[in-house]
């Protein structure tokens, strides 16, 4: 069973687009569309405005924060194309970084595991996605992958840095191999994964299984099973579970999750890998889990605003 254990009123002027916890669970970012970032501090069940960062001119589209081992940092992405990056320094947020080298809107932005420094994923509805590190001394590292998406790009999530099987795999003492890795979704109905070989982009795998704009994707966290696991959410109103149990990380699976009434807009793991909560246009979020045999059921779902919550054993043969 889920509840709701707290509400919190952002005083946004716009729709929320997205609401991001940090690291610790302590502060709470969120966007909208009246072109604002807020930071809020929500310790023990209350809420204190920290920051009200304004910087960027149409829709703020998503937040991240980056791991604390940086500092506060979080970043923005927007309709007006740019990415901000802002930090903490003596209790007072400001930018750090602007990054205006797309040509239409920005609209995800993924910092990737702490292991491999501070490095954003940035997917442009120009159909290009940015990586964008940096190299110390506040200077910053471009690199571009033109064409990713045709129509543009959706969303982009990291992999984990966790090499798959390296649980069971690795021996002792010695240094984890780190591949970067990260999955996009876009227009042109693709999931697509993408990794670094020698210091450039490589399209690693092209996913095809929606029948419409893939909305998000996320890939699952990992302790270092064999098994690598992505979802991905549509306009189609489809989610898909896609696994890889091979190694060499060429062969996905897809296993559909659920076909809902209605345009899904997210998917979001927990921090475990083995919850995953879905948003859509049905003004609800839904909570799945992997049974031992294999099947995802919905162990509950609560409607956004209204805080209601009701257990659906049957709401997840609907559908199907």
């Amino acid at each position: 069973m889920v509840s709701v254990i707290n509400t919190v009123d952002t005083s946004h002027e716009d729709m929320i687009h997205d609401a991001q916890m940090d690291y610790y669970g302590t502060r709470l970012a969120t966007c909208s569309s009246d072109r604002s970032v807020k930071i809020f501090d929500v310790k023990n069940g209350g809420q204190i405005l920290v920051a009200d960062l304004r910087g960027h001119e149409g829709p703020v589209w998503q937040v991240a924060w980056a791991h604390p081992m940086y500092g506060n940092i979080l970043a923005s992405c927007s309709y007006d194309r740019k990415v901000i990056i802002w930090k903490e320094e003596n209790g007072t947020w400001d930018k750090m970084y602007e990054y205006t080298g797309h040509d239409s809107s920005v609209n995800s932005v993924c910092w990737g595991p702490y292991d491999f420094g501070l490095i954003l994923a940035c997917g442009s509805s120009d159909g290009a996605i940015s990586l964008v590190t940096c190299s110390g001394d506040q200077q910053w590292d471009i690199k571009k992958i033109s064409n990713a998406h045709t129509i543009g790009c959706n969303a982009v999530s990291w992999a984990p840095s966790v090499v798959p099987g390296s649980l069971i795999d690795q021996p002792s003492g010695q240094k984890p191999n780190f591949i970067k890795r990260f999955v996009s979704g876009g227009c042109d109905n693709l999931v697509k994964l993408w990794k670094e070989e020698d210091g450039q982009w490589k399209e690693d795998q092209k996913l095809e299984a929606h029948s419409d704009w893939v909305r998000d994707v996320g890939w699952a966290p990992s302790i270092g099973l064999p098994t690598s696991t992505i979802a991905s959410c549509s306009q189609d109103g489809r989610v898909f579970i896609w696994t890889c149990d091979d190694p060499s990380g060429n062969t996905w699976t897809a296993k559909l999750l659920h076909k809902f009434n209605d345009v899904v807009w997210h998917v979001s793991w927990s921090v475990t890998g083995n919850i995953l909560a879905v948003s859509g246009g049905d003004n609800k979020v839904t909570l799945w889990k992997e049974s031992a045999d294999g099947q995802w059921a919905c162990i509950s779902d609560v409607n956004k605003g209204q805080g209601a919550v009701s257990s659906i054993a049957d709401g997840a043969t609907n559908e199907q």
